[in-house]
């Protein structure tokens, strides 16, 4: 597995991941292959921004610089953060003396205010981080969606709407952090442990996981360390570029899509930052779920994915938001996502895909390979769809049993449908992944013109 992975953390331009209409190109494919094979390797990713966004992120943590700096050395009581059931309504500084950690919330939708009710003012140019970054994370998760053959904006309806209508408040939050401040006494007690010569803030058994769908990070410093697949800390942003940020997934995309996106554990070093007199800033966008929806694995049933029992039942966002999320509560897979992204030319995804350790079956023809069934079950669903949609016809499923004893019947509750569409004769409506393959292969040529030529699936090896 290691010898096919990626040998460090991967490195994706933002632009190749923003999904046109037709066909995918090269550079998209090889994007989102690098991508979700860096989250499942290193459970993280270094993302490049467009270059003319690095002046922005750079006067970005500048300002935060600033912000922290001219703050007073110790916050009142009002302002230390404890209580989680407000977590969609954070806006405004908050300290926390025993990380010593101070944090600016931006939260669209709220003004951030004093204790004494005055209007406080923030750091310069956060409506412009948040709109930024919040675009950056859209189109990350759409790719990720992708890469699990769920339809395009899966996940559209648990996100805020773009813009936020009249009295909304944002769910998603830009961060603007600052780790060690000098000037900010009152944590001398702080349990740090040495490990490595270097002081860190979190111990194995205090790790923490962001509630987030993806979380983007970009600091002035090294200092972010994230637990890889093998248990390793890795410290992810010591040779990032001025347009250059880290991404990673949280435990509400864990939740959605039923365990295949695993979540990153995080931990912030403080060794290097004795004796500098800001301390280390750090900007972070949280795109998170509305408070009001629920999270399921309903897209990734509909994709023909394994759903686990723990991940079947439908659970509030914010009772989510309100649990305690230990490591051990988390469900790991044990073996990379095969995607499924073909090459258009011979060897140019290669170095990127899994391959089986067992090859003996690259010439049977059947049963066939778990991305052609994967694909052509996405593709039927899409087209009979499609179909039903241009000629008006209201589709009514029948369960396997039920339609198992339809097939040969004129007069069964599907078989004017079936008629209809155009569905082969003797083919279940509609199970696609419990379709011969001879039936697949029929259907997707017939309706898919060029399939079999472009899509060779079941002779490539996975």
């Amino acid at each position: 597995m290691a010898g096919n992975g990626l040998p460090s953390l991967g490195r994706v331009k933002l632009t190749d991941l923003i999904a046109t209409d037709g066909l995918p190109s090269d550079s998209y494919k090889i994007s989102v292959t690098t991508l979700t094979q860096s989250l499942a390797q290193y459970s993280a990713a270094i993302i490049q921004l467009p270059t003319l966004d690095a002046a922005l992120l750079r006067s970005g943590l500048e300002s935060a610089r600033l912000y922290f700096h001219q703050r007073a050395s110790y916050p009142p009581a009002e302002m230390i953060h404890t209580n989680s059931r407000e977590w969609c309504k954070t806006s405004g500084y908050y300290a926390d003396p025993q990380l010593w950690q101070e944090t600016f919330d931006y939260r669209p939708g709220l003004t951030p205010t004093e204790p004494s009710n005055t209007i406080e003012f923030p750091p310069a140019g956060l409506p412009d981080l948040f709109s930024l970054l919040g675009k950056a994370a859209r189109d990350i998760l759409d790719a990720i969606c992708y890469s699990l053959n769920l339809r395009s904006s899966a996940f559209t309806g648990i996100l805020d709407n773009v813009p936020l209508k009249v009295r909304e408040i944002s769910s998603s939050v830009l961060s603007v952090c600052c780790h060690s401040r000098p000037s900010f006494q009152g944590a001398q007690h702080h349990g740090l442990t040495q490990e490595d010569s270097h002081l860190v803030m979190f111990s194995d058994h205090e790790q923490q996981a962001d509630k987030s769908l993806i979380t983007i990070v970009k600091a002035d410093r090294p200092g972010l360390h994230v637990r890889d697949f093998h248990g390793r800390w890795m410290l992810v942003d010591v040779d990032l570029g001025p347009q250059e940020a880290i991404i990673y997934p949280g435990l509400a995309l864990y939740q959605a899509t039923a365990g295949y996106m695993s979540p990153a554990f995080h931990r912030v070093e403080m060794g290097n930052l004795q004796g500098h007199m800001y301390g280390r800033c750090s900007l972070g966008f949280k795109l998170m779920p509305k408070s009001m929806a629920s999270l399921n694995c309903s897209e990734m049933s509909a994709a023909g994915h394994g759903v686990e029992a723990q991940f079947q039942l439908p659970i509030a966002v914010d009772d989510f938001m309100q649990r305690s999320h230990s490591t051990d509560q988390i469900f790991t897979r044990h073996s990379f996502p095969s995607y499924n992204f073909p090459a258009t030319q011979e060897g140019s995804l290669k170095p990127l895909l899994k391959r089986k350790k067992n090859n003996s079956t690259r010439c049977k023809p059947l049963p066939p390979s778990k991305r052609l069934r994967l694909e052509a079950q996405r593709v039927l669903k899409e087209r009979v769809q499609d179909i039903a949609d241009k000629k008006g016809i209201k589709l009514r499923f029948c369960n396997l049993k039920e339609c198992e004893g339809h097939i040969h019947a004129l007069d069964s509750p599907c078989g004017s449908i079936r008629m209809e569409i155009g569905w082969p004769p003797g083919v279940p409506f509609v199970h696609p992944h419990d379709l011969p393959n001879k039936a697949k292969l029929g259907f997707l040529e017939a309706y898919e013109p060029g399939w079999s030529a472009s899509q060779d699936l079941e002779n490539q090896s996975p």
